[in-house]
């Protein structure tokens, strides 16, 4: 085979003109044909480490993951074969290709691109104008083409992303925008077949999230948590609130998550999530969750003054046994006995009590707040039931007189009669020994209502259809609590005029009376950009110490481990 070429003008084409043989910038072949045929390939969704080659020297080839059967080449496989995965080979990309490897970032903005449309930038040769040979590869969201002119043996090869190790950039951060921001690699996949969007298996974003994704996350939420508690432990006491969440309704979840939650910054400390089987029950796991959330901020030196959490009565029992001072949300003793009255008042001797619903639940949350003294919280709470009579002095010393002037009506419908089924059946109900107990440790200046919110931006990152793995679960919990802690405490958005915008709900408890809520302003998501800085500037490069970290985390055992598999 002999070369003769002449030098062209096409100064910009040069890199591109090459023969079989020899890269040289003169491409005319004369009396020879040359045998090109292109091997296929595909790329890996798995890295694998490369250094970059040196002037003048090549650079060695990428280990393969997996080799095509029209390759000869069968002996040097990876441990990590994948049966989608195979190795790019920049070695046969032209040295603008390579690099772009180094080039292109992760934040270059992105296109959808048709595939017609692309083909017809490679259709023609253009350096004499003839029909070339175009090849097309891909991998996920990766495509590139080579093209070979018949007539001058101009060659070219393109690709729509930049390759870092042996992994397409694009392909990675997809996975990674998938998980960062909570949603479901599943529905993503419906929506790109949807389109016929070219789009990668769900091995490999399970992949990305082993060996990447979830590094990032359990390595950025610790560096947060850190921050947060050193700034805490400049405070003498701290007042928090705890809750759980379980993954499913019913008697019998599996996982469950208590959170842990600073009241007056609203900043949610500690998250933990427990598996049923490794308490030995779901009746177990609220009790189990908070002792390890207290733990865990016993061993970062934070003294608690007081947690506000539900009535639940193992909570109870232990938070006594640790001598740590408890409330109760008032929302929940508010819900509990509404639900009650709303049965009582179903009762045709019982109409009144619908009429005076607002006005007992009114008087929860002021019982609650009007006080810190216990027995003056049960005070202020019997008196309820002479004003349901329309009676405003007490016997109780604590509370002798309403502070209110007397308003007397002329309607005797509007009150409970003395005597009444109605007086009686209420009576009973708010006087009962344990709401009495209850009434006492209401919480008089905090609540956990920002711990339900932060409850119901999980419900976003771990919907309760969703089957997660242990850590899978657990990162998705840290990205919900990274994105509370950021969005929790939203200014009010505003109009034109700079006055306060708010929005008129109906809730469903309410029966169509509606409420106004400040309207706030839109959250922000900064987080994602500091995982992706995170995971292509640090752990793309090297994983092992983040992975080494997450591997650090207790995984327990499966439940159905626990049985016996039939054949």
């Amino acid at each position: 085979m002999v070369s003769v070429g002449t030098q062209l003008s096409y100064s910009t084409l040069k890199n591109h003109v090459r023969s079989k043989a020899v890269q040289v910038s003169i491409c005319n072949t004369a009396g020879t044909e040359t045998s090109q045929q292109d091997t296929r390939f595909k790329l890996s969704s798995t890295p694998g480490k490369a250094s970059a080659p040196s002037l003048g020297v090549r650079p060695a080839k990428r280990p393969r993951l997996e080799l095509q059967e029209d390759e000869e080449d069968e002996g040097n496989l990876s441990e990590n074969a994948q049966p989608h995965d195979s190795t790019y080979d920049l070695d046969d990309s032209p040295s603008e290709m390579r690099g772009m490897e180094s080039t292109c970032d992760y934040t270059d903005p992105k296109y959808i691109v048709f595939e017609s449309c692309l083909r017809d930038l490679f259709q023609t040769c253009p350096v004499c104008r003839w029909e070339c040979v175009v090849q097309q590869r891909s991998l996920g969201t990766f495509v590139s083409f080579s093209q070979r002119c018949p007539n001058c043996q101009y060659t070219r090869k393109w690709q729509s992303q930049p390759i870092k190790g042996n992994t397409p950039v694009g392909n990675l951060q997809m996975s990674a925008a998938v998980y960062f921001t909570g949603a479901s690699f599943i529905q993503m996949e419906k929506i790109c077949k949807a389109m016929n969007l070219q789009m990668f298996h769900y091995d490999t974003f399970r992949r990305h999230a082993r060996m990447f994704l979830e590094p990032a996350i359990n390595h950025k939420w610790k560096t947060d948590q850190q921050t947060l508690v050193e700034r805490l432990k400049e405070k003498d006491k701290i007042a928090v609130g705890g809750d759980m969440r379980a993954d499913s309704a019913g008697p019998s979840p599996k996982f469950s998550s208590y959170a842990l939650m600073h009241l007056d910054s609203n900043n949610i400390i500690d998250v933990q999530l427990v598996q049923s089987n490794e308490v030995g029950g779901s009746s177990n796991m609220e009790t189990e969750g908070l002792r390890r959330g207290l733990d865990f901020l016993e061993a970062h030196l934070l003294d608690v003054d007081y947690i506000v959490t539900d009535r639940h009565a193992q909570v109870e029992k232990h938070l006594k046994e640790r001598n740590v001072e408890q409330y109760y949300d008032v929302w929940h003793l508010e819900k509990d006995l509404s639900q009650q009255l709303e049965n009582l008042a179903k009762n045709k001797e019982c109409l009144v009590v619908r009429k005076w619903l607002p006005s007992i639940k009114n008087h929860i949350y002021w019982t609650a707040t009007a006080s810190k003294s216990g027995p003056e919280k049960v005070a202020k709470w019997k008196s309820l039931v002479n004003h349901l009579q329309n009676v405003h002095k007490h016997e109780d010393p604590l509370f002798p007189r309403c502070t209110h002037p007397d308003r007397v009506s002329r309607d005797p419908n509007k009150w409970f009669q003395p005597g009444s089924l109605a007086l009686n059946k209420v009576e009973k109900l708010l006087l009962d020994k344990q709401i009495l107990h209850d009434v006492e440790k209401l919480s008089h200046d905090h609540q956990i209502s920002s711990l339900e919110a932060f409850h119901s931006t999980t419900e976003r990152f771990t919907p309760k259809n969703d089957v997660l793995s242990f850590i899978g679960r657990l990162c998705r919990l840290y990205l919900a609590a990274m994105h509370f802690n950021e969005n929790g405490k939203r200014d009010q958005s505003t109009s034109l005029e700079g006055k306060a915008v708010y929005k008129i709900m109906f809730p469903n408890c309410s029966n169509g009376q509606y409420i106004t809520n400040p309207n706030q302003t839109a959250p922000t998501f900064q987080y994602v950009s500091d995982l992706m800085k995170l995971l292509f500037k640090k752990i793309f490069e090297d994983p092992t110490r983040y992975i080494e970290d997450l591997n650090e985390i207790s995984i327990p055992e499966d439940r159905w481990t626990q049985f016996e598999r039939p054949s």
